[in-house]
């Protein structure tokens, strides 16, 4: 008797056979896609101050016109640029017509956060909005007051099945705005009004979802063509300030610990 597994497969068994294989393909086609279109984009990398001065040049025109910022260097005989008469000495304000928030050119600021996705794995969760307001004000070489504040409301993330879940969790209807006020001072170095990087670590409070403490803000910032530009962050752990992580069927957890960062352009006011 012969086997029946050495039998040829009948026309029905062959298209069974077809349709079960097809089908599993378009499982996992599906599942390639659903990947790639919810899960596999990285996070936009944070802000480095080389970028945001990258992003302030190029948003200038091309011509010999003033740059951005209303007291910019004025250009030497070998194209070389020096300080304002007055230096950094003053009140500057955001200035959120620099770049663009669609590929983070402008000013910005957010949060960035940890999280495990079931079958997927550890990813990074950013929400950012280009809402920024405030200002900064040094006096005789001294960062005597600095107040920015954030919009809530307007957060984007990078995925956007985040942004309701952002805004349960922050409740902004309740809580629309986040602050950081200086509670100090800072004496910055002599050559910060000629463009030299600054690099410090500042003290001051953060208020988010009602609630203030105090934080370190550490930031990078430089004087290029008349605007303040100044980059850094905030670490924070988010249920200190009262607020529950987002929780949904595809989230295995998210951190409590992250950063709020942020990209500012001060132009003077």
């Amino acid at each position: 008797m012969r086997s029946t597994s050495s039998l040829p497969a009948s026309p029905r068994r062959r298209l069974l056979l077809l349709a079960v294989g097809a089908g599993a393909l378009a499982v996992l086609a599906g599942g390639a896609i659903i990947w790639l279109v919810w899960f596999s984009s990285q996070a936009p990398a944070a802000a480095s101050l080389d970028g945001a001065i990258g992003a302030l040049e190029s948003a200038q025109p091309s011509s010999a016109a003033s740059p951005v910022g209303s007291d910019a260097p004025a250009a030497t005989d070998d194209g070389a640029t020096s300080a304002p008469a007055d230096g950094i000495d003053g009140r500057w304000t955001v200035d959120r017509s620099i770049g663009s928030f669609d590929d983070y050119t402008s000013a910005f600021a957010g949060f960035r956060v940890d999280e495990v996705l079931t079958s997927i794995g550890s990813t990074t969760a950013i929400g950012r909005t280009p809402d920024v307001s405030g200002s900064v004000t040094i006096a005789d070489g001294v960062l005597t007051a600095t107040t920015i504040e954030v919009d809530l409301t307007t957060i984007r993330s990078d995925q956007s099945r985040r942004y309701p879940a952002i805004q349960r969790s922050l409740e902004t209807g309740s809580f629309p705005t986040a602050t950081f006020t200086l509670t100090g001072s800072e004496t910055l170095p002599d050559d910060a009004a000629t463009g030299a990087t600054v690099t410090t670590s500042v003290a001051g409070d953060l208020t988010i979802h009602g609630v203030t403490l105090p934080v370190t803000l550490d930031l990078e910032a430089s004087l290029a063509s008349g605007v303040i530009v100044a980059v850094g962050s905030i670490d924070v752990t988010f249920t200190d300030f009262g607020v529950d992580m987002p929780t949904a069927p595809i989230v295995v957890s998210v951190e409590e610990a992250g950063q709020i960062e942020f990209q500012l352009f001060f132009s003077r006011s």
